[in-house]
Formats: structure tokens, C-alpha cells, sequence
């Protein structure tokens, strides 16, 4: 299974957040600069993330975004789950478009669902505080 760019965008986005100094606002334009990453791209992804209560965000002069919660308080596989769009692995997980003529008598859809379901399982275990093991690492790559 490949994660869509865009939860990429949003996982980096939370690792940048809590690599910063907590409660500290920070712009899309730092986060950007850090990652090398389109703007618009950031926008949309701090807009999904916002409305899914992992950030904050705050308008005006002087505004920015920082984590809505503590570190160890974000899961890993409930902010893939929030921002992937789909997990249709195969046509036929897809119950309204599948045309697969084998689908009623085939193994395959089990096989994947069990290993989707161990995927995310994984990631269950993990919280975003996991993923900063190295704040000091993550401060100098990324200029915090």
C-alpha cells in the first residue's frame, strides 16, 4: 500500500508542528521553506488537517497553526484514516464500481483486506510524539 502524496503532506506537516517549541505558531510559508513544498499544497493540507482537529490554526497578522493536541496524543493511524481518501486496495473493495467477475468466488479481496487491516494496525501503535524521537535532529534539518 502507498499513502497518497497528500497524507505525505500532512503526516510532515504534524512532524513539523511538533518538532517546534509547544504552543509556538508557525506559518505555511516556514513549513514550505522546510520541505520544499507548494504552498497551495499546504494550504489544502493544513485546511483538511484543522477541520479534523490535529491543528489549530489562527488568522490575521501574526497567525499561524500549532498542534491542537500533545504529541503523544495524535495517533498515526487515525491521521492516515482521516486523510486518505480511500482504501479500495482493488476494484473489488469498492462494492458500488466493482466489475470484477470473480469477486463473488475469490480469495484475493480476504488476503488484502487482512493485510490492510494489519497496515493500520501498525500504525495504531504509533503516535506522533514516536515520530519525534530526535527533536534536536528534526530542529536543524528543518530550521525550527
Amino acid at each position: 500500500m502507498r499513502l497518497t502524496m497528500y497524507t505525505d503532506f500532512s503526516l510532515r506537516v504534524l512532524i513539523y508542528l511538533g518538532s517546534k517549541e509547544q504552543g509556538k505558531l508557525t506559518t505555511i510559508q516556514e513549513i514550505s521553506d522546510a520541505y520544499n513544498i507548494s504552498k497551495n499544497h499546504l494550504m489544502k493540507v493544513t485546511f483538511e488537517l484543522g477541520k479534523a482537529g490535529f491543528i489549530d490554526t489562527v488568522r490575521g497578522r501574526g497567525g499561524g497553526m500549532r498542534l491542537a493536541d500533545i504529541p503523544e496524543n495524535i495517533n498515526i493511524g487515525t491521521v492516515v484514516r482521516k486523510m486518505e481518501d480511500d482504501f479500495h486496495l482493488v476494484e473489488c473493495f469498492d462494492r458500488e464500481h466493482n466489475r470484477c467477475p470473480i469477486a463473488p468466488v475469490c480469495g484475493l479481496r480476504g488476503v488484502l483486506g487482512k493485510a490492510l487491516h494489519a497496515y493500520l494496525s501498525v500504525l495504531d501503535e504509533y503516535t506522533l510524539e514516536d515520530l519525534l524521537f530526535n527533536r534536536e535532529g528534526l530542529r536543524e534539518i528543518l530550521q525550527t
